[in-house]
């Protein structure tokens, strides 16, 4: 049994916790805010998400909060027209194994909290934010704001995108701004038209902004997120944005998303950021997970289920016969079987948002002739790499075999 200690409280580092508890080792979770909570609204889940979610105990818990979804479409958000349509029901679901689902953010994190709470080998410590560590042959000391010293025989840093671990092991300063920012808000489904509740996650795409949305809360809420690829070169995160200022910055919407986006009376705004893939996960007994290790942006709808896929890697490596003397062994091997997909997903995200949502002239004319010309078994190869993942019983080299994009 190793002693291993967890920097970060979110769905990561919650997914991490309960992964390796789940191999008999004891683990202590590190949440710098004052209590447990997940902030946000809404979060796609695909089946590599649910194959990463019944390996930890919890599939069934998300589902029972989770909207299956029907298809995936992108639309011209100028001229309402459809470009492309992905069914995610009985061909999709056959063959990935699982379905294609949005959930709030705080139900996706109650389950996980749940289970950690319920699990005998996982200690829950809020309030308490890590601001270094240091380690030798017998163990990794983590320090604490209050001044107080945790000693354990690993560290898994999943404290975000602004990780204070990363900043020691890696070192690579502040995050990537992308220049985009996004508008986000919750409406009641009462407020929209019948005809406009699609069972559907939509995105209508623009010249240099987006809008997307689906239904999440069991249907009861319009989770609704509009982009703009505006320059933006200060980070923000949730700050209020005025009505009047939403709709100004999208100019030539078409009438759906227009309407969409006035019924939304409460927004609030986040500059996106990201950052590079990097080569140097671990240092010894020290290795990153989630955003700590691969922060990306929205747009593949990928970050979460990639910190899930990182949990549970991490726990079949982390295995019952891994020892104090063996944890830097193990988190390498960890790393070397994360990093090539992650960095992957992380790429095709930034891509995705422009070449396929925000293109325009010419090179929206030429991805609309290259969406019209794939059929549904092509959709649904483009994506096999990313929502096809699931190896948790494979040897490493089946493992990796199945991880590298194609």
């Amino acid at each position: 049994m190793a002693r291993i200690i967890v920097a970060g409280g979110g769905i990561g580092g919650l997914a991490a916790a309960l992964g390796v508890a789940a191999q008999g080792h004891h683990v202590t979770v590190l949440e710098r805010r004052p209590a447990f909570e997940e902030l946000g609204a809404g979060i796609q889940l695909g089946p590599n998400a649910f194959w990463a979610l019944d390996r930890l105990g919890v599939g069934e818990g998300v589902r029972a909060q989770a909207v299956f979804i029907d298809e995936l479409r992108l639309m011209d958000g100028t001229s309402d027209a459809c470009l492309a349509r992905m069914p995610l029901t009985d061909a999709y679901r056959a063959r990935f194994g699982n379905p294609y689902a949005v959930v709030h953010r705080g139900d996706l994190y109650e389950a996980l909290l749940s289970a950690c709470r319920a699990a005998p080998g996982v200690t829950l410590t809020s309030g308490a934010a890590v601001t270094g560590y240091t380690q030798d042959a017998a163990g990794v000391t983590v320090a604490l704001a209050g001044g107080e010293a945790l000693t354990g025989d690993a560290l898994i840093g999943a404290d975000g995108i602004r990780s204070v671990v990363r900043a020691q092991l890696v070192g690579d300063g502040d995050p990537r701004v992308s220049g985009h920012t996004i508008y986000r808000s919750v409406i009641p489904i009462e407020k929209v038209p019948e005809d406009l509740r699609f069972n559907a996650v939509t995105l209508w795409a623009g010249p240099a902004w987006h809008v997307v949305h689906y239904t999440i809360g069991g249907g009861r809420f319009l989770n609704l997120a509009a982009t703009r690829d505006d320059g933006a070169t200060v980070p923000v995160a949730g700050d209020p944005a005025e009505r009047d200022r939403v709709l100004a910055e999208f100019p030539g919407l078409g009438d759906v998303p227009r309407t969409l986006l006035e019924l939304a009376e409460e927004w609030r705004t986040w500059v996106l950021c990201d950052r590079d893939p990097v080569g140097t996960w671990t240092d010894g007994r020290v290795a990153l997970l989630g955003d700590a290790a691969h922060p990306m942006l929205q747009y593949a709808a990928q970050g979460a289920c990639m910190a899930l896929e990182d949990a549970v890697v991490l726990g079949r490596l982390l295995d019952r016969e891994t020892g104090p003397d063996t944890v830097a062994t193990r988190l390498e091997k960890y790393a070397a079987e994360r990093r090539d997909r992650t960095a992957e997903a992380q790429l095709v995200a930034r891509e995705m948002g422009r070449q396929l949502y925000h293109a325009a002239g010419d090179a929206a004319r030429a991805r609309d002739a290259m969406l019209a010309a794939l059929s549904e078994s092509d959709l649904h190869g483009k994506v096999d790499w990313l929502h096809g993942f699931r190896d948790a019983d494979a040897s490493p080299e089946e493992a990796a075999a199945a991880a590298a994009p194609r």
